[in-house]
């Protein structure tokens, strides 16, 4: 009996350590047990790196992915191209970020039941994407690089978020061996993973700064002769303007008015405004981090001060970021924080929130008063046929060899489309000659759109 009570009490121990580590996976188990089933790795969730569950539609129950059993792509392969780049490819080549920020609510995952309940009712996610907007916008870029996204500024839904170049996911090309130059890029979401030089579009911020820091901008006169010497810099202009407003020099785009500004306004106070405005700033959503932009006039001389008021220099801009500028200035200083993802079936519905860009009521009206004179002075009312359109176009220049990248952004002020838009069509040339007729298309498909919900 004494040998059975001594091995009784060195077994104790051993239990004690198995009760608590069972204690301790118990526990684990229920904070991290959906975090284990949707890992990226994982054959219930995932195929080729992108998730592989549920049915995604669009904002009127389109259905360009069923990915139940694998992933069955719509049976359009306009649309198959235009949503590629976000809801992914086979292989994983392009993620879909969006998708995998809302597994666990897809999956229908149960600590108790696990994971039976995603073959028995699958669940459905609704995107805030309009496939017509998104197959308008893509056939309108005519093969040509660059990116086009336009979100409800009151609401934070993105209608339309395309990127190319793009490919059909049912017949992926031989991308690692085109030599045309076809595919350059074609892995990356233009949309939300790149940078931009923003050229004259980057014009709002300037002004901006100028109405809120300068007492006499609105009153005052500027005067271009074609260039002007900032520096050791010659600073040329698109033309020779003469004497003209902020207004006039805006609707113009002119570089000697705009070079002067920023100098007068000086590094601290260009710098704080393109910190205000969320210019070097990320936007976090639906699993998506947008990179930061850039303007940073650490080192800059003054001619290097000049062209960073211009949208040159060092600035670069996200193109997402950009566009929820835009929302915020036609908001009135504030605008709704854009995202992708509208509902998950029974378990995720989306909700608005704001965001200020600090900007007084008084100056965005102002902006905004601009922004249509642009567009009816310069761009023509003509191509956006019935729309209020407030705009800015931009010429960008990227290289002493390379076409500049055109430029466009800017927000409809209608109650019934409160919509902010951007186009970015690289090597494109004039920002107005190029982009305009395209965003005058997507704007149209875009309030189709949402015409239809409201019928």
């Amino acid at each position: 009996m004494k040998r059975m009570s001594r091995r009784a009490m060195l077994l104790l121990p051993l239990l004690a350590v198995i009760l608590l580590g069972m204690t301790i996976f118990l526990i684990r188990y229920a904070v991290s047990a959906d975090e284990w089933v949707v890992f990226p790795g994982s054959p219930h969730v995932y195929s080729g790196g992108n998730m592989s569950t549920g049915v995604i539609t669009d904002r009127h129950g389109e259905v360009p992915l069923d990915a139940t059993s694998g992933r069955a792509y719509t049976a359009d392969p306009e649309l198959r191209r235009a949503t590629m780049h976000i809801l992914g490819d086979r292989y994983g080549y392009i993620s879909a970020p969006v998708l995998s920020a809302y597994t666990d609510e897809m999956i229908g995952f149960s600590k108790l039941t696990g994971l039976h309940r995603v073959l028995d009712v699958p669940k459905q996610a609704r995107l805030t994407i309009s496939a017509k907007a998104q197959k308008v916008a893509q056939a309108a870029l005519l093969g040509r690089r660059g990116t086009i996204g336009v979100y409800n500024y009151e609401t934070g839904e993105i209608l339309c978020a395309v990127t190319a170049p793009t490919y059909d996911p049912d017949d992926m090309p031989d991308v690692q061996s085109d030599s045309t130059g076809a595919y350059e890029g074609v892995f990356v979401n233009r949309f939300f993973q790149t940078t931009y030089v923003p050229g004259s579009i980057f014009k709002i911020v300037t002004t901006a700064a100028a109405l809120e820091e300068l007492p006499d901008a609105m009153t005052r006169n500027f005067y271009c002769e074609g260039s002007c010497q900032i520096g050791a810099d010659t600073i040329k202009c698109n033309g020779t303007h003469y004497t003209q407003t902020l207004q006039q020099a805006l609707a113009n785009s002119c570089n000697v008015a705009f070079a002067q500004l920023s100098v007068e306004l000086g590094k601290d106070v260009m710098a704080r405004y393109a910190k205000k405005l969320g210019i070097t700033d990320s936007l976090r959503f639906d699993g998506i981090v947008t990179p930061a932009g850039h303007f940073d006039l650490t080192s800059a001389a003054d001619s290097e001060l000049a062209w960073s008021g211009i949208g040159q220099y060092t600035d670069m801009v996200n193109p997402c970021q950009f566009l929820s500028v835009m929302g915020a200035i036609a908001g009135g200083g504030e605008g709704a924080e854009p995202y992708l993802m509208k509902s998950v079936t029974g378990t995720y519905q989306a909700k608005t929130k704001s965001r200020s860009v600090g900007l007084s009521e008084e100056t965005c009206r102002i902006l905004t008063e601009y922004m249509r004179n642009n567009v009816v002075t310069m761009y023509g009312q003509w191509q956006f046929p019935d729309l209020y359109v407030c705009a800015k176009s931009g010429t960008a220049e990227v290289g002493p060899d390379e076409t500049p990248h055109a430029t466009f952004s800017g927000f409809i002020r209608d109650a019934n489309y409160p919509l902010a838009f951007i186009v970015i069509v690289e090597n494109g040339g004039s920002g107005s000659a190029t982009c305009a007729p395209i965003a005058g298309q997507v704007l149209r498909a875009c309030c189709e759109a949402m015409d239809a919900e409201r019928s």
